[in-house]
């Protein structure tokens, strides 16, 4: 009896923690619903839901179901990151960017929060702070093209054409991988820039 129960608990704590690997929403429900798990285990019920939704653009169930998972585990900085993701897509970018902190807060030395939070920032015009969050991301993951493309654009607003072609052509130098798109949008700013300099200047 003991060993059937073992495997019970063991099946339905899988469940708990993996029901967000399929596209079904339902699964999570039924886990939060019915299971007799409770506590900071439940959250993974709520975290899979909601990432989820994130998958299908539905931002607002999303943020609803983070919200219950980081009540119910309020350290696990990868709950703060997801929601600041989907009030991101929501718009909510000072909340987004208060969510961040706290996924940084819980696990400094990840690089995608400082990137994710540089976005939100330069979003809000924010340039300054957004370099300075890339900066970190850069520092912490020197291989990630698009951390290094997205500073470029930063300095590029910030009209620091010397630095921004600085990182464009350093995303242009990594190796190539899945981040084929970067290095092409990498390739076209340096060509504007190019461009941009060899135009005449003006005659007054």
């Amino acid at each position: 009896m003991l060993i059937v129960l073992a495997v019970l608990m063991g099946l339905s704590t899988h469940m708990v923690v993996n029901c967000g690997d399929e596209d079904d929403p339902d699964i999570c429900a039924a886990v939060i619903g019915f299971s007799p798990l409770r506590g900071s285990l439940i959250a993974f019920a709520y975290e899979g839901r909601g990432r989820i939704a994130l998958r299908h653009g539905d931002w607002q169930r999303a943020i609803a179901d983070f919200d219950e998972a980081i009540h119910l585990n309020p350290n696990r900085a990868a709950l703060y990151r997801d929601r600041a993701l989907a009030r991101r897509q929501n718009g909510d970018l000072e909340l987004a960017i208060e969510d961040y902190d706290e996924a940084i807060a819980h696990d400094p030395k990840l690089a995608a929060p400082y990137h994710q939070r540089g976005l939100a920032l330069a979003a809000t015009g924010d340039l300054d702070r957004a370099i300075l969050s890339y900066n970190t991301a850069v520092r912490l993951d020197p291989s990630d093209a698009q951390a290094r493309l997205d500073r470029g654009l930063a300095f590029l607003a910030r009209g620091q054409a010397d630095d921004a072609r600085a990182d464009f052509e350093a995303a242009l130098a990594l190796p190539p991988g899945k981040d084929a798109r970067t290095r092409e949008a990498a390739r076209a700013k340096l060509a504007e820039l190019a461009s941009a300099e060899a135009a005449p200047a003006p005659r007054r």
